[in-house]
């Protein structure tokens, strides 16, 4: 997977956070076209993103057609900076190499008992930084390790379905 020709650049704008479904605690804002454009593709792009002020949290700009992108902002997030859907927002992001994924030590020795480490490795870059995100974003200890066992099995799926893939 090739890297977006903005890879670690940082890059502002101004938006309003928006409420994806009704019932549903999900909010998120638009990617001004101009930043589309300079990310090269059409796919979902991983960043790292502060919003107004708060702590930087990883998380993907997802594609939903026409070239344009958004980003799902959590509840956490809005909590922190006290906003809502409606408000106006400053974002500040920088594109991250979805090649470049530090994985915690407790998967990777989960991942070595089971002789999974390098079926893990085989899977595509943006679906191993997913589940490291996932596994880093969990609160509580058993929702941890609940995690780092979903990430193994999918890895050893991963070896019985593209015997090929990363051997």
């Amino acid at each position: 997977m090739k890297s977006s020709p903005i890879a670690g650049k940082e890059l502002c704008f101004e938006a309003t956070l928006e409420k994806w479904a009704e019932g549903m605690d999900y909010c998120a804002i638009p990617i001004p076209a101009a930043i589309t454009e300079a990310l090269g593709t059409h796919g979902s792009v991983l960043v790292m993103a502060c919003l107004n002020d708060s702590a930087p949290f990883k998380v993907s700009l997802f594609p939903v057609g026409g070239g344009q992108h958004y980003m799902r902002i959590k509840a956490r997030v809005r909590k922190e900076t006290r906003t809502r859907a409606g408000d106006p927002v400053h974002m500040r992001i920088t594109v991250l190499d979805r090649a470049a994924v530090t994985y915690p030590a407790d998967l990777l020795s989960a991942l070595r008992a089971q002789g999974a480490t390098r079926d893990f490795k085989a899977l595509f870059p943006g679906r191993r930084n997913f589940i490291v995100r996932r596994i880093d974003e969990a609160v509580k200890p058993e929702t941890r390790r609940k995690r780092i066992q979903e990430a193994v099995n999918e890895a050893q799926r991963g070896r019985t379905e593209l015997p090929d893939r990363g051997k």
